[in-house]
């Protein structure tokens, strides 16, 4: 039987030989999504290079990096494709469930509030945070309450917040941030443009929306170019 081992990223895995790279817990998090579709499609084994063909993925890559937590394959079967998604989702700590606040309940706030595929995936969005008087109290349409932010470390304490997404103008995304990490919130996305600074041992991730469009953008120039 696979076993059980709870590893987070940027810390040793299997008796402390090298930390987990943060490239290897998105590949992580790639693998989870291929085994369930499979799951959801009835397979119940697969090979790693059966899963690496049907999802363009590398099939050494994938034993190597599931070598990191465990021995997962069983020989001549290859994975089970239930326990294994068990054990991948055990190892990103999605099977205890993350409760999330979103700062800014603007039209991205809102949205991202009411993605229903955040609690598919073991997030929860349990609040919503603004300043502006005639937003709180109120609710997006999925039912997040909006909150004012200078109740923020209050309901973080109640709601057990563990992780914070930051969707504010760029004027007040520190502000807000350094909100955030006096609060105690020791994991953070931003989908604020700019630069953020965190103290050490806060987990900052930022998405800039503009840096991938102008990536798409220059991608588009090339091709035009090339003609």
């Amino acid at each position: 039987m696979p076993r059980e081992n709870k590893v987070v990223s940027e810390t040793p895995a299997r008796g402390g030989a090298e930390p987990v790279s943060e490239l290897t817990t998105n590949r992580l998090s790639v693998y989870l999504r291929c085994l369930s579709v499979l799951e959801a499609a009835g397979v119940r084994t697969i090979s790693s290079q059966a899963l690496a063909e049907q999802f363009h993925l590398n099939a050494a890559q994938i034993r190597k990096d599931l070598a990191y937590f465990g021995e997962f394959g069983v020989r001549g079967i290859g994975y089970y494709v239930a326990e294994l998604r068990r054990h991948l989702r055990q190892i990103l700590g999605l099977d205890r469930g993350v409760r999330v606040a979103i700062m800014g309940a603007g039209n991205l706030g809102l949205a991202l509030a009411d993605y229903g595929g955040f609690r598919e995936d073991g997030f929860e969005i349990v609040a919503l945070f603004d300043t502006l008087k005639e937003k709180i109290g109120r609710r997006s349409r999925g039912g997040v309450l909006i909150h004012d932010v200078r109740d923020f470390k209050k309901v973080v304490r109640r709601e057990n917040v563990q992780v914070a997404v930051i969707a504010v103008p760029a004027a007040a995304a520190q502000l807000v941030v350094d909100t955030v990490v006096n609060a105690g919130v020791k994991a953070i996305l931003n989908f604020t443009p700019g630069a953020i600074t965190v103290p050490r041992g806060v987990k900052l991730k930022s998405m800039d929306l503009t840096v991938s469009l102008e990536s798409l953008s220059f991608f588009l120039a090339q091709g035009e170019n090339s003609e």
